[in-house]
């Protein structure tokens, strides 16, 4: 947590300039309730390798931090828009036959400890559809981009009662699309929403966000909406096909 606010106080900093020139920019912090669901396996052979999230490895739902910036830039400048989601999971659990993970054989019916990290940032260069505010009074706005997803992944298990371990980490950049609108009735309430997707061969990732905002008094607003994420990643022989999903909040100025 203390990362993510420093990391979001010196782009904060680095923004102020910017809004000082007329620049529009929009910081927020917040918490998603993920909740996992899906099977993780490594190298494969057998259905028995794969791990459920939630029966096998006992990953429960949690609140985790999130905290994004956008800085809306002018002329032919694409805009940005950064966005950082930490995904950690480490618990004890059980699966009732023996089954292999990267290559080592792990007992049935005995405990093991395993972790799971996809904690990943995105950056989106983005513009918006020109024409549409003006023909909405300034009611909708649509943005195109791209996105860009680095992920921060590592999955390990350990069954120390027979000094049994394996793991793998990557860092793996992932392209996007990226497609978002905002829809202000009044200007106080506005939701957002937004896509980022790719999909090749038989891997896909799609991330959909849902964003109510009202803005109470000057810059200051605070939101609450739903995520979900669908992941389909076989990569260096780890297999992930997982959802995760559920609300968040998050309070931010919007200049």
């Amino acid at each position: 947590m203390k990362k993510l606010i420093g990391l979001f106080s010196l782009l904060l900093m680095l923004s102020m300039p910017a809004a000082s020139f007329g620049f529009g920019f929009e910081f927020s912090l917040g918490a998603w309730y993920q909740q996992p669901s899906g099977t993780l396996s490594f190298d494969k052979t057998t259905n028995a390798d794969d791990l459920d999230l939630e029966s096998d490895l006992g990953y429960d739902d949690q609140w985790k931090p999130t905290g994004r910036l956008k800085i809306d830039m002018p002329f032919l400048i694409p805009n940005i828009y950064l966005m950082y989601t930490p995904m950690k999971w480490s618990e004890t659990g059980s699966k009732d036959v023996d089954f292999s993970f990267g290559g080592e054989n792990f007992q049935g019916n005995v405990d093991f400890d395993s972790e799971l990290k996809m904690n990943h940032l995105d950056a989106a260069l983005y513009y918006g559809i020109p024409g549409i505010s003006t023909a909405t009074a300034d009611v909708l706005n649509i943005d195109l981009g791209l996105n860009f997803r680095l992920l921060d992944f590592r999955a390990e298990i350990e069954q120390k009662d027979f000094d049994q371990k394996e793991s793998e980490s990557y860092l793996l950049p992932i392209p996007m699309v990226y497609g978002a609108a905002q829809i202000e009735p009044v200007n106080w309430l506005a939701l957002d929403l937004e896509g980022r997707a790719i999909a090749y061969k038989n891997n896909h990732w799609v991330s959909l966000i849902a964003r109510l905002k009202v803005m109470p008094f000057g810059p200051l607003f605070v939101a609450g909406g739903y995520r979900y994420d669908n992941v389909k990643i076989d990569y260096e022989d780890v297999d992930i096909d997982t959802d995760f999903k559920g609300p968040f909040a998050e309070a931010g100025f919007d200049f």
